[in-house]
């Protein structure tokens, strides 16, 4: 669920890469890889590289439908991993974009937490690894709305008649907020209660304190600006921003509202028809070593899904916001996967908000 933080280059510099393709890509000393961007220690490329005397190519995707695009558009057959978000895993699954992961080649797998082990949208691991997780939770200015411990500061008018805020563009994460907020729960995909959701994001939409809505690190940066006072982003790019910056985010808070809020695991997979897939298998289980994965999170300020590099995590990562209370636990859940004609229903109703 890394958002975007490059230069829009990235994204172009990708689409050349997956159009300049050639059957060279096979060759066993090159490793291509496609994530999100400013998610991999740079470090960490290199001491793969050193170790297995390969070379790792990396390209970049800003949103998991351009990821998901790519990849039918023939990246299947032309990057070896991608990193795509829990509940995008059985659209991949089911598309057959992806091939199941040989667990003989990756004894580091144990290393994961149990609860990143047999995950709902991928029983048995049978297709991914977990890489890092995280939480989409409310920020906010301390010192123009005082404490913060709900939606209503998005959806309660009389809550907050005029300070702006605004809402994830993720069309799931925002309903689900809405749906949790009405009551609902953030999981909720009955039809009804969706419809419901959609006519409150309809009815915010009209207010003139809403300011659009906007990926998780652009309101990062609207509200260290002042141009928002509440908004949506992800616990780790909180994390960073405020250690890089602390003055200009003295005030703002992240915090998972008492109704609910989404957690996130992003995970590697292996394209169905990727050029190097026994490499591919060695990156993997590199990034599941624990001092790997404890220098990983250590540069991305996410939590890390393997237990055996707790204890060379920063400590920092080890409490709340990056790794959240046992009872903030009990509030998140990860975004449900759908499919087929609810997929189908759910994408009309988001269409209709955002048109209207």
């Amino acid at each position: 669920m890394r958002p975007i933080i490059k230069p829009m280059a990235t994204s172009l510099l990708a689409a050349l890469a997956l159009g300049g393709f050639t059957s060279a890509q096979a060759q066993e000393d090159k490793l291509f890889i496609f994530n999100w961007s400013q998610y991999m220690d740079p470090e960490i490329i290199e001491a793969f590289e050193e170790k297995h005397d390969v070379e790792v190519v990396e390209n970049y995707y800003n949103s998991l439908p351009e990821m998901f695009s790519k990849l039918r558009a023939g990246g299947k057959s032309q990057y070896d991993i991608i990193v795509p978000s829990n509940y995008f895993v059985p659209r991949l699954i089911e598309t057959g974009l992806v091939q199941e992961l040989d667990h003989s080649k990756l004894p580091n797998l144990d290393n994961l937490y149990p609860r990143f082990l047999d995950p709902s949208f991928d029983p048995g691991n049978k297709y991914t690894a977990a890489y890092q997780w995280g939480t989409t939770g409310l920020i906010y200015n301390k010192e123009e709305l005082g404490e913060v411990d709900s939606w209503d500061v998005m959806f309660d008018e009389e809550r907050n008649p005029e300070n702006p805020f605004s809402l994830i563009s993720d069309g799931q994460v925002s309903m689900g907020i809405a749906c949790a907020y009405l009551g609902h729960g953030y999981r909720c995909q009955d039809t009804e209660q969706w419809k419901e959701a959609a006519k409150l994001i309809i009815n915010t939409k009209g207010r003139n304190n809403f300011n659009g809505f906007a990926d998780g690190t652009p309101q990062l940066q609207q509200i260290a600006q002042g141009n928002i006072d509440a908004g949506m982003s992800y616990n780790g790019d909180y994390l960073f921003y405020a250690d890089e910056d602390p003055e200009a985010y003295e005030n703002v808070e992240f915090t998972i509202p008492k109704e609910g809020a989404e957690m996130w695991v992003d995970s590697m997979m292996i394209t169905s028809e990727a050029p190097n897939p026994d490499l591919a298998h060695k990156f993997i289980n590199f990034i599941l070593d624990a001092e790997v994965g404890a220098q990983l999170s250590n540069w991305t300020w996410y939590s890390s899904p393997n237990e055996a590099a707790k204890p060379m995590l920063d400590e920092i990562l080890l409490e709340a916001p990056a790794t959240p209370t046992d009872e903030q636990m009990e509030r998140v859940h990860f975004t449900p996967s759908l499919k087929g004609q609810q997929l189908q229903t759910f994408q009309q109703l988001w269409t209709d908000v955002q048109s209207r």
